[in-house]
């Protein structure tokens, strides 16, 4: 089942990110924020954008939303977009489900086109590999840019990717 996050779900949200920070470049955040910290990003983002999870026997596998992208109006027909699933529940089609619900979700908001920021190995590495670039790719987004060595995690130099996808006509 796949419903609009609320505050409430926090603890969860964070427990799912808290790994990702602290076991993987897949964000090049250095330390978990806090659950207060947290919540405040989640109601922040619920403002003006969806903010989805997905549950499977009660619990939440996963969340995705979507934020502005660079925040000046002429970008309004566009935002960036982040997915995270615990990491237990990798290649069981949840990430294509939160993302096309968000996709459908913000195509009724008018957005065209999507964005997605990615950490990119310079060479694969137990902390990150290509299989977000790849996900990426396999749902429909291209890759339009890449940021060479920007981030800094774990004693080793990261790249940073953007991806893009066009979901609607730009009349």
């Amino acid at each position: 089942m796949i419903r609009k996050a609320t505050v409430e779900d926090a603890e969860r949200l964070l427990e799912i990110y808290a790994y990702y920070v602290k076991k993987t470049a897949i964000t090049f955040e250095c330390d978990a924020p806090s659950l207060e910290t947290f919540r405040n990003r989640i109601s922040g983002t619920l403002k003006k954008y969806p903010y989805l999870v997905l549950e499977e026997g009660g619990i939440i596998r996963g969340y995705a939303y979507a934020g502005a992208f660079i925040g000046r109006a002429a970008y309004d027909h566009s935002c960036e977009i982040t997915i995270y699933l615990d990491h237990n529940s990798k290649g069981c089609g949840y990430g294509r489900a939160l993302y096309e619900a968000l996709e459908l979700a913000l195509k009724d908001m008018g957005i065209l086109n999507l964005y997605a920021c990615i950490g990119g190995p310079v060479v694969e590495d137990e902390y990150l590999t290509r299989n977000s670039e790849q996900f990426h790719q396999h749902i429909g987004f291209s890759k339009v840019g890449t940021f060479h060595k920007c981030g800094y995690k774990f004693g080793r130099w990261y790249n940073m990717i953007w991806m893009e996808k066009l979901i609607g006509n730009h009349n």
